[in-house]
């Protein structure tokens, strides 16, 4: 089967990424340029700001992931770009950029749904202790967990999908980015809340769960009103062993209910793997107690492939591409998208 060579172009939010990757599994290179030093005085991501970054710094990450795959805009075969869900302006820059590609070098152009693209990281090969094998067979179960979406998705096929459940309020990354910002520390809040849980006991504060019974749904706007309250109660953001004991209780809190919801939905649709997909999936506590509860094996790609990057739109829109998918030059952005 002759190769085929999938640029990938990401701006779904705040990270400027493109990517070769060919036959959907092999990286040839994968360029992210970031902006959490834009937007760390705001606790968030700024959207006007993410929009004009991205136009600035398109163009040089798509032409750097072309010089580190050591390739000439010839030796492509497909662009694969994400158009939703995200935010409008940030989604506008690839596609319209993704287009331009395409239609210069007479290239198909492939539309990728960025929580699918998540899912299509694990196809990925890195050799990463915990990655999914090549021979992943179906069904399975993937947990997304970001900073705009938690979600419990059955797959059933590639381009077959059913939406168990989702956050409704909160997504979970959002969740551990606020109480971040409770407790003063640095965005992003979530790997700053790991890196101090590693000192502290996570079961020295009674956190609440939003068990939300007989569904697999999830809220986190509870504990993270249930921390506020805490941090109020004291004058002020804990310090010290104080402040490692709230973060590592919150952290499990969350932990908890993800994986117990996934376990249990892995039990009862009889997946073969779950998959831990998102940036809150490079949390080590939540890797630990998926495979502590999961009676099947649980896998997640290297933390690069976690969080937002354009490997994973050229993995997916290679699968796109194989099933005779094909974007038209009318292709637009949908911030609202849906997976399943």
């Amino acid at each position: 089967m002759e190769t085929r060579r999938i640029l990938g172009i990401e701006t779904s939010c705040d990270e400027t990424a493109a990517a070769v990757v060919a036959d959907g599994r092999h990286i040839l290179s994968n360029v992210v340029a970031s902006q959490v030093e834009l937007h760390a005085q705001y606790g968030g991501v700024f959207p006007e700001m993410a929009s004009r970054a991205h136009i600035e710094m398109i163009l040089p990450v798509i032409q750097e992931a072309m010089r580190q795959a050591h390739l000439g805009w010839d030796d492509l075969d497909v662009v694969a770009v994400t158009y939703g869900p995200g935010l409008v302006g940030s989604l506008l820059v690839g596609v319209n950029t993704a287009k331009g590609v395409a239609l210069g070098r007479n290239l198909p152009l492939v539309a990728v749904n960025h929580l699918e693209a998540h899912i299509y990281a694990h196809w990925l090969a890195t050799g990463f202790t915990g990655a999914a094998p090549a021979d992943l067979s179906f069904p399975l179960l993937a947990l997304i967990a970001s900073g705009g979406h938690t979600e419990l998705i059955l797959v059933r096929g590639h381009g077959d999908y059913d939406c168990l459940g989702g956050t409704l309020d909160d997504a979970a990354g959002e969740a551990l980015d606020k109480v971040g910002r409770l407790l003063g520390l640095e965005y992003p809040g979530g790997p700053a809340i790991e890196r101090i849980a590693r000192e502290g006991n996570p079961q020295a504060i009674p956190i609440p769960r939003a068990w939300l019974e007989g569904s697999y749904d999830f809220s986190f706007s509870g504990i993270k009103t249930a921390v506020a309250q805490l941090v109020q109660k004291r004058g002020g953001p804990p310090t010290g062993r104080a402040a490692a004991d709230l973060a590592a209780s919150f952290q499990e809190a969350v932990g908890d209910v993800l994986t117990a919801k996934a376990a249990a939905a892995a039990e009862e649709h009889q997946v073969a793997a779950i998959l831990l997909s998102g940036g809150v999936s490079a949390n080590q506590r939540l890797r630990n107690l998926a495979q502590e509860r999961a009676s099947v094996p649980v896998y997640y790609p290297p933390p690069i492939l976690c969080t937002d990057n354009a490997a994973m739109v050229a993995a997916c829109g290679y699968f796109r591409y194989l099933a005779g998918e094909r974007a038209g030059w009318d292709l637009d952005v949908v911030p609202n998208l849906r997976l399943a």
